[in-house]
């Protein structure tokens, strides 16, 4: 059966616009230090079912109509069947392609296109059409703007408050590298309910896991 490519992410149809898998890890394999894997074989009960039913495709429609990114599509999360299925997304606003080409995430690397203005707006409809009471905001690492892409953050909590004023927000927001200040001091204009960032994991592994990061900023 062959997919409908209206459903598709934007960033998988056109791979020529940016680098995945072995070419976007390639220059820093060069650098890195292996990282020998002990992993055993995992037990049935964690594998991911395969994404189906009427929700998912809806969801999907819902995101291409409004020109949305997720983190769920993006990353290749294998949990987006149970998350589509269940009308709920991570949504990953400013672009889909990150700036930085860490290793761990699937997300694509290379030149961001300039910030959609309407992309607040867009959102806000989405979250009010999937009914959510808690919505949960990531984004690509912006190093090409000032801000870190705070404002886009804060312009997006304004308007999910504007059209949908009970729903929840959470924002999982880049490291701002050398921007704290600056996207900390936006971020206070208009605070989400949770402020939140991932640190990936663990000092030890982060040269090699997120090049370009610091663990401690």
């Amino acid at each position: 059966m062959e997919p409908n490519s209206s459903l598709i992410p934007p960033s998988r149809l056109t791979p020529d616009t940016h680098q995945r898998g072995q070419d976007k890890l390639t220059p820093i394999q060069r650098h890195a230090k292996p990282i020998v894997s002990t992993r055993q074989r995992l037990p049935p009960w964690i594998r991911a079912k395969l994404p189906i039913g009427s929700t998912l495709a809806q969801v999907k429609s819902l995101l291409r109509q409004q020109g949305l990114a997720t983190v769920c599509e993006e990353a290749s999360c294998p949990n987006l069947g149970e998350c589509f299925s269940h009308g709920t997304a991570t949504f990953m606003i400013m672009g889909d392609r990150c700036t930085r080409r860490c290793p761990y995430c699937d997300v694509a690397h290379g030149k961001p296109a300039p910030l959609d203005v309407a992309e607040p707006l867009k959102l806000a409809t989405a979250v009010q059409h999937l009914n959510l009471k808690y919505v949960v905001i990531t984004s690509v690492t912006r190093d090409d703007l000032r801000d870190g892409g705070a404002s886009q953050f804060t312009a997006c909590i304004t308007q999910i408050r504007n059209v949908t004023p009970n729903t929840k927000i959470e924002i999982l927001v880049p490291d701002f590298r050398g921007r704290q200040a600056i996207a900390l001091d936006i971020l206070a204009s208009n605070p989400p309910d949770v402020f939140n960032h991932n640190i990936e994991t663990v000092p030890r592994l982060y040269a090699t896991a997120r090049p370009g990061a610091n663990y401690h900023e």
